[in-house]
């Protein structure tokens, strides 16, 4: 090309060179131009994968928003605590324990002329069942053992809340029951 170049009229010559010139810079651009977005396109997935968290990472951010499981369920284990304390301090007042021999006990207080319905002040399973039995019999509060009712009660109300509907009938029957034993 450079022959051909020394045919043409220094006029033509400028020309040329100014058109070369261009589609050289042009080039050079366009090649820059795709190093620059290659470039772009790496360093992105370079910080994202900085950006990531491991494992350690996400389960310290989780203690640091949600607090230590281990102290949560510290906490949890002492309001439970505190919850059956309140719970069973409530039993001596209760009006009876309907009780299934030793799985299930529910302690209802019930003042005819001041509720509605018979409400539960105390519930248990078990360990916790076996417990309110003995401090309705150590404040002379009435265990009256009927298994189906029980866990019926256990599994409806909840504490400090009336009995529903469907159980007033077989409550009655206790509470008048028990009544009778009094007089």
């Amino acid at each position: 090309r450079l022959d051909t170049l020394m045919t043409y009229a220094p006029a033509d010559m400028l020309d040329y060179v100014k058109v070369a010139a261009l589609k050289m810079f042009g080039g050079a651009i366009a090649i820059m131009g795709l190093i620059a977005a290659a470039d772009f396109l790496y360093q992105r997935s370079e910080f994202l994968k900085k950006q990531r968290m491991s494992r350690q990472e996400i389960k310290d951010e989780h203690k640091q928003t949600d607090g230590d499981p281990q102290v949560k369920a510290r906490i949890q284990r002492i309001r439970m605590e505190r919850a059956r304390g309140r719970m069973m301090a409530a039993v001596p007042e209760a009006t009876l324990v309907i009780a299934n021999p030793t799985h299930f006990a529910v302690a209802l207080k019930y003042e005819h002329q001041e509720m509605n319905a018979p409400v539960c002040v105390a519930k248990g399973v078990d360990e916790v069942a076996l417990r309110i039995r003995s401090v309705a019999e150590e404040n002379g509060v009435p265990v009256v053992e009927n298994p189906p009712l029980a866990r019926a009660l256990h599994a409806s109300v909840e504490l400090e809340q009336e009995i529903t509907p469907e159980h007033y009938q077989a409550v009655a029957e206790v509470i008048g029951y028990v009544m009778g034993l009094r007089k």
